[in-house]
C-alpha cells in the first residue's frame, strides 16, 4: 500500500483500461486516492481502450478523465470508421484529449507511413474539436517536429507525453509550447541518465507527471512490490525524483504540476 501524500496530484497518463486492472481497478482507483492521486487521465491507445476510458470518465465524474485516440503501434487500424469514432467520444463529458497519438520508429509495429498518415489525421481532429493532444514519441523526432509544427497553429496545446529524450529534445518541445510528462522512467538512474540532466532545464509551468500505468514501475520502488506493475498510487515517487532533478520544493512541483494539467485539460479545480 502506497503511503498517503498530502499532495492534490494528477497522473496525467494511466492506461487503465488495460487488462491488468481488470481484476482490482476499482482497488488500484482507491489507493491512488489514498496516496494522494485524486485524478486521473486515463489513456486510449486504441478506439476500444478510448471505449472504456471514457466509460471510466462517465462512471467517476471529476476523478477519471480519458484521452480517445490511436497509438502508432495500431496506426495500420486507422482509417474512417476510427476517425468517426474519436469525433463522437471527443464530445462525451471528461474525454479532455486526443491521443494517444504520434509516432514510434523504434518498434514499427506500423509502417512509418501509416503512422504519419494516422498522426496527421488526429492532429486534424484535435484541431476539430477543440481538444489539446496527449503525444507520444520514440526514435522518429525529426518527423514528429515536422508534422506537428505544420499543424501547431491550429492546436490548443498537448503534452509530449512520457518524454524520455535529450535535453535539446525537451528545449525544442518546450519551445513549440508543449507541456513535458515526466514518468518513473527518471527513477531509474542508468536508464534515465539523459532525462535527469534535461530536466534540469525543464520550467516548471511546462511540467506535468504521470505513471503510465501499468508500464514503468520506478525502479526505486521494484524490491518493494510483488510484482512488476505500475500504477497510479506511485505516483509520489515520481514526484519526489522530478523535484530532486529540478531542484525545488516537492510541494511547488506537485501545485505546479497539477495546475498545469488543469489549465491543458480543462479539469476543474479542486481547489477550496
Amino acid at each position: 500500500m502506497a503511503a498517503a501524500s498530502c499532495h492534490d496530484l494528477v497522473d496525467i497518463g494511466a492506461n487503465l483500461a488495460h487488462e491488468s486492472f481488470d481484476q482490482d481497478r476499482d482497488e488500484v482507483i482507491a489507493r491512488a486516492r489514498a496516496a494522494g492521486v485524486r485524478r486521473l487521465i486515463v489513456t486510449g491507445s486504441t478506439v476500444a481502450s478510448s471505449l472504456a476510458a471514457a466509460a471510466l470518465a462517465h462512471r467517476l465524474p471529476g476523478c477519471i478523465y480519458a484521452t480517445a485516440g490511436v497509438h502508432p503501434h495500431h496506426a495500420t487500424d486507422f482509417g474512417p470508421d476510427a476517425a468517426a469514432a474519436l469525433v463522437e467520444l471527443a464530445t462525451r463529458s471528461g474525454v479532455v484529449a486526443i491521443g494517444e497519438c504520434g509516432l514510434d520508429y523504434y518498434r514499427n509495429f506500423s509502417p512509418a507511413r501509416a503512422q504519419r498518415l494516422a498522426f496527421e489525421r488526429q492532429l486534424s481532429l484535435a484541431a476539430t474539436t477543440g481538444k489539446p493532444v496527449f503525444l507520444h514519441q520514440r526514435d522518429a523526432h525529426e518527423d514528429f517536429v515536422a508534422i506537428l509544427a505544420d499543424q501547431l497553429p491550429r492546436l490548443i496545446g498537448g503534452v509530449a507525453h512520457c518524454f524520455t529524450g535529450p535535453r535539446a529534445q525537451l528545449e525544442q518541445y518546450v519551445g513549440m509550447g508543449l507541456y513535458i510528462g515526466i514518468t518513473g522512467w527518471i527513477c531509474d538512474d542508468r536508464r534515465g541518465e539523459d532525462l535527469r540532466r534535461a530536466v534540469e532545464a525543464l520550467p516548471i509551468d511546462r511540467v506535468m507527471l504521470e505513471t503510465d500505468a501499468p508500464y514503468l514501475l520506478p525502479r526505486n520502488l521494484q524490491a518493494r512490490t510483488r510484482n512488476r506493475r505500475n500504477e497510479p498510487a506511485h505516483l509520489p515517487a515520481v514526484l519526489e525524483t522530478t523535484a530532486r532533478c529540478m531542484g525545488v520544493d516537492p510541494a511547488v512541483l506537485a501545485a505546479a504540476s497539477t495546475a498545469n494539467a488543469e489549465l491543458l485539460f480543462g479539469l476543474q479545480s479542486t481547489a477550496g
